[in-house]
């Protein structure tokens, strides 16, 4: 059964770092674009950042851009989310995507809620 699994959540403080980890199980990820999307509480998901098969596009939302980086190890079967200067409002539930054939990175980040989601992890930033 085709799966990705997310880790890494934790409380942190603000400015602390995090990685995310998102593992899939059941099929290869390369051949996929990776995404992060995260649901803040009282909010709509959003998408966080965004990769290509090859590493050759990515995108970032403005409100981590600089903090926060999106990489993939193909040969792990897994994508990553280094999340760095962590802030307050960077609190949530944090899921990851994958898709065969989006437009482009941006796009996939773009896009409203996929039709399947794991459970995510959670990220609470302290204040």
């Amino acid at each position: 059964q085709a799966q990705l699994v997310e880790s890494g959540g934790d409380l942190a403080q603000p400015g602390g770092s995090l990685r995310l980890s998102c593992v899939a199980s059941g099929f290869t990820l390369y051949g996929y674009y990776v995404g992060w999307f995260r649901q803040a509480p009282g909010k709509e998901r959003e998408g966080v950042s965004c990769i290509s098969t090859s590493d050759d596009d990515t995108y970032y939302a403005d409100s981590v851009k600089g903090r926060f980086s999106i990489s993939r190890d193909n040969a792990r079967n897994t994508a990553y989310l280094q999340m760095d200067n962590l802030k307050p409002d960077d609190t949530g539930v944090y899921y990851c995507q994958a898709d065969p054939s989006p437009p482009d990175a941006q796009k996939m980040c773009s896009l409203g809620p996929y039709e399947k989601w794991g459970q995510g992890t959670q990220v609470t930033v302290s204040s």
